[in-house]
């Protein structure tokens, strides 16, 4: 219970920093904001006032204390680029897509990483092996973009199973909202899947290995058994903290995608702000894509001590 609370006090300040961190670096950015967002025809009377408007007169502390009342409320930020519309009313509306296609990357993670792994069990240099290793290879090797832009060419154009740069929203059709998230999410899911494999596949071996198992053997225990009930738990173990790192992964790297299939989620939001130097929409964007990774990294830490209380405080701490 102690590990738990101090993981917990740890992520909520390193959310704190990063925060701090997205701020400064935004408030120092060459730049007039105001000027963004009055246009170029504003007088200098109308630039002054909306900089006292939009309180960038003001202390740089008294600024970033109401910047984070104001982002953890969803109260007051408003974008440049969408002409004063609410940060939080942008995210709202696209956290839903980029939601959906993060679960569904998760879930193609799981289904090809673990019956891979599982698939090279007791097979070591056989064809099977040979074929999961170039597999794990190639996935690594592989940037999601270039494997978005690959599914669009052979799926998109060349087989016609789906209309690249189609979207079809969540409330019209829910069985044509998952299509159009399926390549995506397949493209963010093979790289990650080959990461996952890796470091299971490892971990099986090195378990297969160990003297319980061939303790277990001599006892006449079956194979399968041996694999369900010990071998399988054991391995996972340290596959987890992986797993969170691709959870966090598949959140950001969907930034690209996004913009490569045309999908309208956070990441797309994220490179339009960029493009239109709109600072509070950039800043509110970094922030939550790094509070994902934080809070992902600490409930995989959390999962490895619930799932195996007998793992020493300390050795946690080290890794």
């Amino acid at each position: 219970m102690i590990f738990i609370i101090k993981r917990i006090v740890i992520a909520i300040i390193t959310m704190f920093l990063v925060s701090v961190f997205c701020f400064l670096v935004f408030s120092v950015i060459r730049g007039d904001p105001a000027s963004l967002m009055a246009g170029t025809e504003a007088s200098s009377e109308q630039l002054e006032a909306l900089r006292e408007e939009m309180g960038l007169n003001r202390n740089i502390f008294i600024r970033y204390i109401d910047w984070l009342f104001n982002f953890l409320s969803g109260n007051q930020l408003h974008s440049y680029r969408y002409r004063g519309e609410s940060v939080s009313l942008l995210i709202k509306q696209r956290l839903p897509v980029s939601f959906s296609l993060a679960l569904l990357s998760i879930l193609f993670i799981l289904l090809i990483s673990i019956p891979l792994s599982l698939l090279t069990v007791g097979r070591k240099g056989s064809f099977v092996d040979y074929t999961v290793n170039f597999f794990t290879a190639a996935g690594i090797s592989a940037p999601g973009f270039f494997m978005g832009l690959l599914f669009i060419w052979i799926f998109g154009f060349t087989f016609k199973l789906f209309v690249p740069g189609l979207y079809i929203d969540l409330k019209e059709n829910f069985l044509a909202f998952l299509g159009c998230l399926f390549f995506p999410a397949l493209a963010i899911a093979i790289p990650n899947s080959a990461v996952m494999v890796k470091f299971l596949r490892g971990s099986l071996f090195m378990e297969l290995n160990s003297d319980y198992v061939r303790t277990a053997k001599s006892k006449g225990a079956d194979s399968l058994y041996i694999l369900r009930r010990h071998v399988f738990k054991n391995s996972v173990i340290p596959a987890i903290t992986v797993f969170g790192m691709i959870i966090a992964d598949v959140f950001s790297g969907s930034i690209i995608i996004e913009n490569v299939f045309s999908v309208p989620g956070i990441g797309r939001l994220l490179i339009t702000a960029i493009s239109s130097r709109d600072y509070p929409l950039i800043q509110a964007l970094m922030v939550y894509i790094a509070f994902i990774v934080v809070i992902a990294n600490t409930l995989a830490d959390i999962t490895i001590l619930i799932i195996d209380p007998r793992i020493k405080l300390s050795n946690m701490e080290i890794q």
